[in-house]
């Protein structure tokens, strides 16, 4: 793998690792076409250094969010006098992550033979479908009780959590995607669906991450770690900006647009993986 593929693979790690259109599908498509094999051992480890540097990047949009659930968050005054900064606490975030860590955990070996090109296609399709289904109901024949982070129910973190099960057992399907949805669909506004899924992806990325790389750290040498120095930057810039972009623009750019795009790139898929 040579520097220009590196910083290839990076951005498009750090573009489509958070929003919901498949990671996974992207970086099997763009391995495709740039010759690569994307199950080799350093490319699989070379996926692993650049998510991490999107989870650095996560980790810095919602630091703040991050030292008030360790309880070193800072406080506001309130009409009440000084209330706590959040009411979100880690118990949400221990609903929201549990369930996809323990299916990952004990079906680790089962969920491996489920990856495959076709797989990932109808990933894309499925996913899209519930993200324009999720959008409707919750525009229309559910009532909002979440709508800010803050106003989210233990229930509502624990429904958005088994929804991210599908992601775990059906690869392609994405994370974000499944988890967006899944609030939607429990009453939780998108943008707070969407917040709630940046949160929860960072110990789940985390512990993802850290038990691939101990199959993996052989693969650090050094006619590889200047690449994968160099992707993990790429990987932290982009899903940095990438992140910031979106929560100013949620309003904007709505489930149904991810979904149609996920269409095109089934369809993109289709020609350039499947036949």
């Amino acid at each position: 793998m040579d520097t220009i593929t590196a910083i290839i693979l990076a951005i498009v790690e750090g573009i489509t690792e958070f929003i919901p259109v498949s990671s996974t599908g992207h970086m099997i498509l763009t391995t495709k076409l740039l010759g690569f094999d994307e199950q080799s051992p350093i490319m699989k480890t070379y996926e692993i250094v650049i998510q991490l540097g999107a989870i650095l990047a996560i980790a810095l949009v919602y630091r703040q969010r991050i030292l008030n659930l360790l309880g070193i968050g800072r406080s506001r005054t309130g009409r009440g006098g000084v209330v706590p900064a959040s009411r979100l606490n880690l118990i949400h975030v221990i609903l929201g992550i549990v369930p996809a860590l323990a299916v990952a955990f004990f079906a680790r070996d089962f969920i491996k033979g489920l990856f495959g090109a076709s797989t990932v296609l109808w990933a894309l399709v499925a996913g899209g479908v519930l993200m324009i289904v999720a959008e409707w109901v919750n525009r229309r024949k559910i009532r909002i009780t979440a709508h800010e982070l803050d106003d989210l129910s233990y229930g509502q973190a624990l429904a958005i959590g088994l929804y991210q099960i599908i992601s775990v057992l059906w690869p392609g399907f994405s994370r974000s995607g499944s988890t967006i949805s899944g609030g939607m669909l429990s009453g939780v506004s998108y943008k707070a669906s969407a917040d709630f899924s940046f949160l929860i992806a960072i110990p789940i990325m985390c512990a993802a991450s850290g038990y691939e790389l101990l199959d993996s750290y052989q693969y650090f040498t050094k006619d590889t770690i200047m690449d994968f120095a160099i992707g993990f930057v790429i990987s932290f810039i982009v899903a940095y900006l990438v992140v910031i972009a979106f929560m100013k623009l949620i309003q904007k750019i709505r489930p149904t647009h991810f979904a149609i795009y996920r269409f095109i790139l089934a369809a993109v898929f289709w020609l350039f993986i499947m036949r």
